[in-house]
This record gives structure tokens, C-alpha cells and sequence, in this order.
């Protein structure tokens, strides 16, 4: 079978198979997408968890799970390709799978070299460790960025590198008078760090998906050169911005020294040679270093050479929810269609009596009345997020047709809290 034939039957079982997973039974009441009471003004990991239909509940109800793309399950294809892996022990650099992988990888990159990583958190904490290479070295971040929010602080407690804030712009990019501002000049002055390190991230996930300018990423470049300074990309979603752009990762990649790339079962950390020894010491003391790795290292072979185009069908749908929002009848919410440019939607609530935790708990419940009046109970899975939004992200489990679903869930829930409120009145 030839490489072509058989990469179109991997996808159309892997859709096929996600697809029919979503359409499975589940309760009605128990995967609410969190408490109101729970809702932090930075967090977003505090959903609660789908389970089985309990006596006496609605016994078919369709989920459509937007709460991440990281909620995503290996198809059959993948699974078999899994299973077919041949192994090693990835620590004597010895699995034949991770070592494809990592070719595959820095050939796509255009980078010297890539490294398998267990998870995003720690490909980040890798980079930052092998470019600050001494304890109290400086690296500036956005001040939404993930790294600095949703990592623990890791570069402080693991590595003792100090992290300076610039503010992220709406579109994911920095102010480039204060990001220089932000470069420390006293080195070797006993009272200051010394500024090592520059991190972006792209796509932007708490902007909404937004793709970072290559523009800004070459002045970003360019000023990061001029200081002696390296750049860091947390590219966790960077084939999407590769994508929404219609360019190879590679040239977006070209203005930076290291890249963390995330794909189902582990990361990817792309850099030059010259990084790449410190790099796996780093990724050992972390407890990276695996053995029969191959195993995972299948699922993103397979996800780099098949699975980087049909993310435009996820852009696509997110754009489509987007536009039904916009169409709402009263004018519940808001979203500039100008920022969706990914999987990642963003979009504010704008009827002062429904706060973002409501909705999403009544989006994750089926109400009285729903299934007669959508035909099926429809549970809509997604996050209260920053400044009074709502955050929702499309991935492979979610098809066009459950993306309609989830239009019809969010008119019905709009429909019904305005009438409360009228009635209330």
C-alpha cells in the first residue's frame, strides 16, 4: 500500500471514529462546564467531568465538548500505529520512532535538531533552562502568556530564573519600546539579573488563538539580536497559526532560537545542535527521559505528516459559531470576527444578567422542555475565561454538524434567559 493510500485511510477512520465518539450517552445534568461559585478570574482547568446517565435522566444526549483541543482521543488508525510502534530506550537515544519523529520534526522546522518531550510544561521549562543557564538569570514574557500563568511558576521553583512581564496586546504581541525597556543593561552590577531570555507564544491562547505577526516576530528577532538575547516560541498551537497564514512552520519559525510544539501523547522542543546536549540533561533531570517512547512517538508522526492541513476545518467551524453569535436575536453576545482566526474563540457576554458561569453551566445541562424543542438533550461543554468571556475551542472531535448543535444549544439558552428575564420584570 502505498504511503498516500494508506495516510487517507488513517484520516477518514480517525474522523470517522471521533465523530461517532461524540455522539455517545451521557447524563444530563453531570458534565457542568463549572460552578458559578468556582469561576477564577485566571483559571479555566475547573470544569467538572462528564459521566454516565443516572436513573430517571435524559438517556440520549449529544456532547460537544469545546472546553479544549487537548480533550481529543487517538482514533483507531492511531491507535494501530501505536500498537505497531517499534521501540527503544529513547534515553540511549535508541527508539527508532522517537528518533524518526525527531527528524520528521526538525526537517519541518527547520531547525539542526528536536527532542521529544513528555509534555508542554516541561518542553517550555527545557528551553528556559537551556538558554538561562545560570540561577538568577532574567526572562521576559508576556503577562497573559501561558508559560507565566498556567505553568506554576516552574522557571522559578525548578530553574531559579527570574520572570519580567511585558503586557500582551490584544493580538498576542508585545509593545516593542516596552519590551526593550524591559532588558536589563547593568550585567555584571551585583543588583540586577541578567536579561537571557525572550518568550512569545503563537497561536495566543488567552487572546483567542491569535496569530502573531511575522512582522513583530522578526522585530522581536531583530532586538533580541541586537542584546545578545534568544528568543522562545511556546508554539503549542503554532501548526494552527501555520495554517490561518498558509505557510510552512518553518518560516515562522525562522525568527526564533526554540520552538515547543504539542501534538497528541508529547511535545516537540526545536533547536540547533549547539542546545541540543544541554537540552536532553535538562529534559532527564526533569524525569523526561522515557524509555519505550515510540509508543507515543507514533501518535505524532502521525499527526505531523497527516493531520496539520484539516485544521482548517476547526478555523472554519469556530468561525461559523462565531457568526451565530453575531446573528443572535436579542443581542446577547459579542465578538469581533476580526480575532477569529483560529480554533481558539473568545466572545463576551453582553446581557448584564447572564455572567459567564451561568451560561456555561446552562449550556452543559439539558433544561426542561430542551428536547422537545431541539428533537435530543444537547450538552455544550466550554470555560467562563478572562474580563467576562467565554472561551470555547474547536478540535477533531467536533464536526460541522455538532458545531450546528451547538448553535442551536446557545439560541435555545439566550432564548430562554431572556424570556426569565422578562418575566421577571
Amino acid at each position: 500500500m502505498s504511503l498516500k493510500t494508506f495516510s487517507c485511510r488513517v484520516l477518514c477512520k480517525l474522523l470517522k471514529h471521533e465523530v461517532v465518539a461524540s455522539k455517545k450517552t451521557l447524563s444530563a445534568r453531570d458534565a457542568a462546564a463549572g460552578s458559578p461559585g468556582r469561576s477564577s478570574a485566571r483559571g479555566y482547568y475547573n470544569s467538572g467531568k462528564v459521566s454516565q446517565p443516572r436513573p430517571g435522566k435524559a438517556a440520549h444526549v449529544r456532547v460537544v465538548d469545546l472546553r479544549s483541543d487537548t480533550v481529543t482521543k487517538p482514533g483507531p488508525a492511531m491507535r494501530q500505529a501505536m500498537a505497531a510502534a517499534e521501540v527503544g530506550d529513547d534515553v540511549m537515544r535508541e527508539d527508532p520512532s522517537v528518533n524518526e519523529l525527531q527528524e520528521i520534526a526538525a526537517e519541518m522546522f527547520q531547525m539542526e535538531a528536536a527532542l521529544f518531550v513528555p509534555t508542554g510544561t516541561m518542553s517550555n521549562l527545557i528551553a528556559v533552562m537551556v538558554h538561562c543557564r545560570e540561577r538568577g538569570d532574567e526572562m521576559i514574557v508576556g503577562d497573559l502568556s501561558h508559560l507565566h500563568i498556567y505553568e506554576q511558576g516552574g522557571s522559578a521553583q525548578l530553574a531559579g530564573v527570574h520572570a519580567t512581564t511585558v503586557d500582551n496586546l490584544p493580538d498576542g504581541s508585545f509593545d516593542l519600546e516596552q519590551l526593550e525597556s524591559k532588558i536589563r543593561h547593568g550585567y555584571p552590577d551585583p543588583h540586577y539579573p541578567r536579561s537571557r531570555l525572550i518568550c512569545v507564544e503563537n497561536t495566543h491562547n488567552i487572546q483567542g488563538g491569535r496569530v502573531l505577526p511575522l512582522t513583530f516576530l522578526q522585530e522581536v528577532r531583530a532586538l533580541a539580536d541586537r542584546y545578545g538575547l534568544s528568543v522562545h516560541m511556546d508554539g503549542a498551537r503554532v501548526m494552527n497559526a501555520a495554517v490561518a497564514m498558509g505557510l510552512p512552520p518553518s518560516i515562522i519559525l525562522q525568527h526564533t532560537h526554540t520552538v515547543r510544539s504539542g501534538f497528541p501523547g508529547g511535545n516537540l522542543t526545536g533547536w540547533t545542535q549547539r542546545l541540543h546536549n544541554p537540552a536532553v540533561r535538562c529534559r532527564k533531570a526533569l524525569g523526561g527521559g522515557m524509555r519505550q517512547a515510540g509508543i507515543l512517538a507514533a501518535a505524532g508522526k502521525l499527526s505531523l505528516l497527516e493531520m496539520v492541513e484539516r485544521l482548517e476545518e476547526d478555523h472554519h467551524n469556530a468561525k461559523t459559531f462565531a457568526q451565530a453569535l453575531l446573528e443572535c436575536d436579542p443581542a446577547v453576545f459579542a465578538v469581533d470576527m476580526a480575532t477569529v482566526e483560529t480554533n481558539i474563540l473568545r466572545f463576551r457576554i453582553q446581557e448584564p444578567t447572564l455572567s459567564p458561569s451561568e451560561f456555561c453551566a446552562r449550556m452543559a445541562e439539558v433544561g426542561e422542555g430542551e428536547e422537545a424543542a431541539l428533537g435530543q438533550g444537547i450538552q455544550v461543554l466550554m470555560y467562563p475565561h478572562f474580563s467576562n468571556t467565554v472561551r470555547a475551542v474547536w478540535h477533531l472531535g467536533i464536526s460541522p454538524e455538532d458545531t450546528q448543535l451547538a448553535i442551536q444549544k446557545m439560541q435555545l439558552v439566550a432564548s430562554q434567559h431572556i424570556k426569565e428575564k422578562v418575566r421577571a420584570q
